[in-house]
């Protein structure tokens, strides 16, 4: 059988495609292939930026397959060492992921979308958080959206499930740019070749920074990251690569990165 996950590395980047006709929705067994995918990712110094996409213009992806659930596939099922997605719950990953939106990103696809650093959405590209209507939860979205867009937007998406426009998610700061269909996986591509050329090391610290403060006070925070209580900080602050953006800023040059 055909994959429903195809992985392909350009050089220092991963590009990971949902391809799941008709409209890539993702059951368990799919779930778990996401997640071996980005473990993957995650493990291979040789990657250092991955982009999400879907195959096909239409759909992005519309989340749980509910013919699975439907055949009695459980909200609590086995969804792989990343939870639901491969994303959301991957513990360490701390390269950077950009996922590029074309087409329908609804409910888990939605909240797969959310799992990534950076956005890009096709012009065409909708959202929705349609759990309700199916009697479920839309628990990654729940917990995530009202601490990173207005609290009273997020909970009239969620209690809704209302269909919004690729406008209206940049407007609310959900995605980060919006491009034409025809210049998707460019503009993907050129950012993450950009990233690809930027500081392993640092990227990591950002990532694992923000994961493990956020729900600290500002102080605590700042305690964590000063006293290298932080795993990735303490490997930057005793890294070459530290040393070396040092050197080169004061040498009036291009950083060479190694990554250790």
């Amino acid at each position: 059988m055909t994959s429903p996950i195809h992985a392909e590395s350009r050089g220092p980047v991963l590009e990971v495609t949902i391809d799941r006709p008709k409209a890539n929705a993702i059951d368990a067994a799919t779930s778990r292939i996401m997640g071996e995918t980005f473990a993957r990712f995650r493990d291979d110094p040789d990657l250092r930026v991955a982009i999400l996409t879907a195959a096909g213009g239409k759909f992005f992806c519309p989340g749980w397959d509910l013919k699975a659930a439907a055949e009695g596939e459980t909200p609590d099922s086995d969804y792989g060492v990343g939870g639901f997605g491969g994303l959301q719950e991957l513990p360490g990953l701390n390269k950077p992921v950009i996922a590029a939106i074309n087409g329908l990103a609804f409910g888990g696809g939605f909240e797969i979308m959310i799992s990534a650093d950076i956005i890009i959405a096709a012009e065409h590209a909708t959202f929705a958080l349609p759990e309700i209507n199916s009697g479920t939860l839309a628990d990654a979205a729940t917990i995530k959206l009202p601490r990173r867009i207005p609290y009273h937007v997020a909970m009239e998406m969620l209690f809704t499930g209302r269909r919004f426009t690729a406008a209206e998610a940049k407007h609310w700061g959900i995605v980060n740019e919006i491009v034409p269909a025809t210049e998707l996986m460019a503009r993907a591509r050129g950012l993450a070749g950009h990233l690809a050329e930027g500081p392993p090391l640092v990227f990591a610290a950002i990532k694992e920074t923000v994961r493990e403060t956020m729900h600290l006070s500002i102080q605590q925070a700042f305690d964590m990251v000063t006293k290298r209580r932080l795993k990735a900080v303490d490997v930057l602050y005793a890294s070459e690569d530290q040393r070396e953006g040092a050197r080169a800023f004061a040498e009036k040059r291009k950083p060479a990165w190694k990554g250790r």
